[in-house]
């Protein structure tokens, strides 16, 4: 069992150690305290603890009943319908993984899921749209190191496998074309198309005790407190999204939240 505080123990399955938090301060307390020096964690917040860790796109597969062989169509498709949109000089994009980070902030269905570096900035996320009828919400932590390991362990042991069916890819685009992506301090994963992230740690980690997967949830009714301290941090719609969308956010939050001002 791993001791969170004096109220909270969890057991390590798989990999995965799951930890349901009573409020804030205890969220906070952990990761400033015992985590504080781990710094190989990502970060990804979630509206609903209920939902799997998966892309838009498995969502989108799973929803239109397609298979994976539709992936490539739906790349070249948004790869035509951008030409004359991204401004007179764009930037070069190397390779497939830098489209699917152009589109996964404009909207297009991708195999990537956003993570950060910090963990409020998942808590935000985890946190900034008011849907009542949920009653926890998450944030996750992937401990990378032990993610790159594991991937260098299957392309060895299959040799004859496409490592888009076998690995978690991290990308770090380094297009300037997303502003968002560079104060959300973020990045992305590529998982095997219809693979969940947590499925993919239990099934690879099949028996391990050490955490490759956090998950921590919290109440619902701890999103007030959650949003004020995150503002306090200078951690609201206005830093994340430095466009008229975040200005715009920020001040409907103020309105719906008392005593969050700018």
């Amino acid at each position: 069992m791993v001791k969170i505080n004096d109220n909270v123990s969890a057991e390590i399955i798989d990999g995965v150690l799951t930890a349901d938090l009573s409020t804030w301060d205890e969220f906070a307390n952990f990761v400033t305290g015992r985590l504080l020096d781990y710094d190989n964690y990502n970060w990804r917040g979630q509206r609903s603890a209920d939902w799997l860790l998966e892309s838009t796109l498995d969502r989108m597969l799973k929803e239109t009943k397609k298979t994976a062989n539709s992936v490539p169509k739906h790349l070249e498709n948004f790869k035509y319908a951008t030409r004359g949109r991204r401004g007179s000089n764009p930037a070069k994009m190397e390779s497939d993984d830098d489209w699917w980070a152009l589109g996964q902030h404009n909207g297009l269905a991708t195999p990537l899921l956003d993570w950060t570096t910090s963990p409020f900035v998942a808590a935000y996320f985890a946190f900034w749209e008011d849907i009542n009828e949920q009653d926890k919400r998450a944030i996750y932590g992937l401990t990378q190191k032990s993610i790159v390991l594991k991937n260098g362990e299957l392309v060895s042991n299959n040799p004859r496998t496409s490592e888009d069916d076998l690995v978690v890819k991290y990308i770090k685009p380094l297009s300037d074309e997303n502003a968002r992506l560079v104060n959300q301090s973020g990045l992305f994963t590529k998982s095997p198309t219809g693979i969940d992230m947590e499925k993919w740690v239990s099934e690879n980690f099949s028996g391990y005790r050490k955490i490759i997967l956090l998950k921590l949830t919290l109440p619902n009714t701890e999103r007030a407190t959650t949003l004020k301290a995150l503002n306090r941090m200078n951690i609201n719609h206005l830093t994340l999204f430095p466009d008229l969308s975040g200005a715009s956010e920020f001040c409907n939050m103020g309105l719906k939240i008392e005593k969050y001002k700018y």
